[in-house]
């Protein structure tokens, strides 16, 4: 499926964290949204990313956006990265990658040669009206969760 342009409404999911608890997308309406795909629990890039979110969570908390990594490995890996990390925030496990599918970040990637499907490194800021309010493609890692912050902090300007 393609990417989720802004201004489209946000594909609807429900996902268990690190903790076996479900999260709809829907248990948030009224409040921002961050959701960012990132293709694997406990590698480099991927620490740094859920790191920087973990550091800027309360600036995320007082802005009212809630704040969620999504990969395909399971709840018990989202649990050690979690505890290894202390990453205070739910981590999705979107196993099948059917919401991955949906965001339309789900892809061919391509690694020394070898072409396979995954993760695309891939954020979301959806509104409180459920639609996307800008995508983040092929992220960089750093000063990424400040960006977003900026532009979670821009939604409560908005008109």
């Amino acid at each position: 499926m393609p990417l989720i342009d802004p201004g489209q409404k946000a594909p609807a999911f429900s996902l268990n964290d690190q903790n076996n608890k479900p999260h709809k997308l829907s248990d948030y309406a009224g409040r921002p949204v961050v959701l960012y795909f990132y293709p694997k629990d406990d590698t480099p890039g991927c620490t740094k990313e859920s790191c920087d979110f973990r550091d800027n969570l309360p600036k995320f908390t007082s802005s009212k956006a809630a704040v969620f990594g999504v990969s395909i490995l399971d709840e018990a890996s989202k649990a050690r990265f979690a505890a290894k990390h202390n990453l205070n925030f739910p981590l999705l496990a979107d196993e099948d990658h059917a919401v991955a599918e949906k965001y339309g970040v789900w892809q061919k990637k391509t690694n020394y040669g070898r072409e396979y499907m995954g993760i695309a490194r891939t954020t979301y800021l959806i509104d409180a009206a459920g639609n996307v309010a800008k995508r983040w493609d092929g992220v960089k890692v750093d000063g990424h969760a400040e960006a977003v912050l900026e532009a979670v902090r821009g939604l409560a300007t908005a008109p």
